[in-house]
């Protein structure tokens, strides 16, 4: 009876959030769990090359055949979204795609962003439906300022954007994603539909403009890359750091 009472209690939950007005909110799926954004579902044939750190809060991920051998290999929504940013964002992210998800846990909806980096390809584009294992990109190199390797983060803080710089790179505004994903696998919802709030980055608001040679609405890289560099990672020179 408990289990039955819990199910009616979600549903008219999630239901009713459909009907929440205001004109930066769009309705997306639920997500029902989440998997690994690279070797769906359990990342295999990848590594975590660095994980969360104090400067970098996020995870990279490369082939476990190291170097460039994962360069253009696919890149997959960690569950079901809605594409809140796709393009070229130049410094030292390059193509980035950011999804937003809804999810029910503890019986609350919680909303989070998973972002995306480094992308060789975009294959979504900004307000686009996206579904759990859908793919999103291909693994880049940033114009080679990178070995080969996806970078990602799972962030509490829907403002961050691309603008981490001005974010504390703490667990009040990110989750450890691995850490997250794991213990998210599966989660009730499956089905339903809430609104979450857009339009809350920088990028959203008027008179902004992205760095000189950025890219176009779909992430196109303009510029022919730079052979990727063996060993660690180069240090970023610009503004922000995306590594």
């Amino acid at each position: 009876m408990r289990r039955w009472l819990f199910w009616i209690f979600l549903m008219l939950f999630v239901g009713g959030l459909v009907a929440v007005p205001g004109g930066n909110r769009v309705g997306v799926r639920v997500a029902d769990g989440f998997d690994m954004p690279v070797g769906k579902p359990n990342a295999d044939g990848y590594y975590m090359s660095r994980g969360f750190l104090s400067y970098h809060p996020g995870e990279d991920w490369n082939g476990v055949a190291g170097g460039n051998s994962d360069l253009g290999a696919p890149v997959y929504s960690i569950g079901n979204g809605y594409v809140t940013f796709a393009m070229d964002a130049r410094m030292g992210w390059g193509n980035v795609v950011i999804v937003r998800h809804a999810f029910v846990e503890a019986g609350q909806l919680k909303t989070v962003d998973s972002m995306y980096a480094h992308l060789n390809q975009i294959m979504v584009r900004k307000g686009q439906q996206v579904s759990r294992g859908q793919q999103v990109g291909t693994i880049g190199t940033n114009r080679g300022m990178y070995t080969a390797h996806l970078h990602y983060e799972i962030r509490k803080n829907l403002f961050i954007g691309i603008n981490r710089s001005a974010f504390a790179k703490d667990f009040t505004n990110y989750y450890r994603p691995s850490q997250f994903i794991a213990q998210r696998r599966s989660l009730p919802g499956a089905g339903q539909t809430a609104q979450i709030v857009v339009n809350t980055y920088k990028t959203d608001q008027p008179g902004f403009v992205f760095p000189p040679g950025g890219g176009d609405s779909r992430g196109a890289v303009k510029k022919k890359a730079s052979p990727a560099r063996s060993g660690n990672f180069r240090v970023n020179r610009f503004d922000d750091v995306g590594y």
